[in-house]
Order: structure tokens, then C-alpha cells, then sequence
């Protein structure tokens, strides 16, 4: 049965999975119309005032608060398995902390002067992290314990094989991933990280340093981060030394989508 006459065939449907704790969703209210979206709240409060009508598309599942955002996108995977929007968009309650144009880029997957082929990270800076995270977890200011990360043992037990000994991502754990990507993959392997992402110790963010190599192979080339293995992608204003660099050559095209 051909499409309705009002709809183009070239624009996959897409939805947006908003991993919500307590954060304030009324940057909602600017997602264009034909994106569903779906949000994962586990906060006490309601995802929206009830005050606020909510549009035509949007759903709220309630969950349990724990393995932060990766537990409530390994949920979504898993039970949305059969029934895939054609690109699916997974970010955080805020995403503009690490996504300031994030805007910007649904709206361009909106009217598809952007399209996915496959996956592509959303943010602004490409980072760099041991198995162990001891060089960036580990100093992290909010880690004040100084915890160390299971980022190997993840890997290992999710893709049968051994950790490399660096990871290449960009920081946020927000990304877009088409359905044919996500099918690479069983849906026994998204159960599998969802076990996993609550019964390994700080696995969200181990899994923030995995996910392009869930749906296909690493997208940053190393190559192209600087001497400290960081690469701005916006300029930035940094403590005691003025403003970040912007790149001095386009995104990698090993960055597929």
C-alpha cells in the first residue's frame, strides 16, 4: 500500500527517549511535532506539571531509579525491539549540558537535511578513557571516592572479546541509531547489557564509553583528537585558559551517519 500522499518516504519515523530523573522537560515543548517521544522517568515528581497539556506522541513509562540513563535506554531497546521507530534518538533529561545545538540537530532529522545512515553521537567534545577510567572517571570532580570503572570486564562480557586498551567517545551518552543498526544485534545481547548495566558497579558510565560499538565498529578516529586525546567540537570557555579550540579539520568521516 503506497504512503499517504502528505507523507514523504524519504524521512524515517523517529522518536526521542528521554532518560528523565528530576529535570525540568519543558524544552519538550520545542521538539518538532512529528518526533514521538517517549520518556523514562524516574523521578518522584510527574515528568510534566499537570497543568501542562501534553501533545498527540508522547508517553511516559515510569521506572525504577537505578543504572541511570543506559538502564533506561537498554529498557526501551529491549521491549521496543519489534517495534522500532526508523531512528531512534536517546538522550539525557538536560541534553544541553553536553548537547548545546541539540535543537538544532532534531529539527534538521526532522525535515532530513540531516539523515541517519546509521549512528551519530550528539555533543561537543571527543574524549578519550582507559578501561579503568583513571584518566577521566577517576579524577572526576563528582567522584570524589575516586571509583574506578569496569569498563573491560563490560566489554569483554558483552562482545566476547578482549578490552581495547583505550576508548575514543563523546562525552553525554547521547546518540541517534537507526533500526537496521539496532538489529544487527539480538535482542538476548540488549537483555544482556540491561542485566549488566545494574550488576556492574557504575556501568552507565562505562556504557557512555560503548555505545557506537553496540550497533557497529568505533566511529572516532584517534587520529583526530589532540595531544591531551580531546577534540572541541564548539568553542568553549575553559577555567585559566580562555576558550577551547575549535577542530582544525572536519568531523572524521569514519563517523558514519
Amino acid at each position: 500500500m503506497p504512503p499517504p500522499p502528505d507523507q514523504d518516504v524519504r524521512t524515517p519515523s523517529i522518536e526521542l527517549v528521554v532518560a528523565r530523573f528530576e529535570e525540568d522537560l519543558g524544552w519538550i515543548r520545542r521538539v518538532p511535532s512529528v518526533l514521538r517521544v517517549t520518556v523514562f522517568n524516574k523521578g518522584g515528581s510527574s515528568a510534566f506539571p499537570p497543568d501542562v497539556p501534553l501533545r498527540e506522541g508522547i508517553s511516559i513509562v515510569k521506572l525504577p531509579n537505578q543504572g541511570r540513563e543506559a538502564h533506561s535506554y537498554l529498557t526501551h531497546l529491549v521491549e521496543r525491539y519489534d517495534s522500532l521507530s526508523g531512528v531512534t534518538v536517546f538522550s539525557q533529561g538536560h541534553p544541553f549540558d553536553h548537547a548545546p545545538d541539540f535543537h538544532e540537530r532534531l529539527r534538521k532529522l526532522a525535515d532530513g537535511s540531516e539523515p541517519l545512515d546509521c549512528f551519530r553521537w550528539f555533543g561537543f567534545m571527543d574524549e578519550t578513557d582507559d578501561p579503568r577510567g583513571r584518566r577521566l572517571f577517576v579524577p572526576w570532580s563528582k567522584n570524589p571516592g575516586g571509583r574506578e570503572l569496569s569498563t573491560d570486564r563490560l566489554h569483554e562480557e558483552l562482545f566476547r572479546e578482549p578490552s581495547p586498551e583505550l576508548f575514543y567517545f563523546r562525552g553525554g551518552a547521547q546518540f541517534a541509531v537507526t533500526r537496521e543498526a539496532v538489529l544487527r544485534r539480538s535482542k538476548e545481547f540488549y537483555l544482556r547489557a540491561l542485566e549488566l548495566s545494574t550488576s556492574i558497579p557504575d556501568a552507565a558510565h562505562s556504557l557512555e564509553r560503548l555505545w557506537d560499538r553496540f550497533f557497529g565498529p568505533p566511529v572516532i578516529d584517534p587520529s583526530s583528537l589532540g595531544p591531551d586525546g580531546v577534540r572541541y567540537h564548539k568553542k568553549i570557555r575553559r577555567l585559566g585558559d580562555g576558550y577551547g579550540p575549535y577542530p582544525t579539520q572536519p568531523p572524521s568521516g569514519r563517523e558514519y551517519g
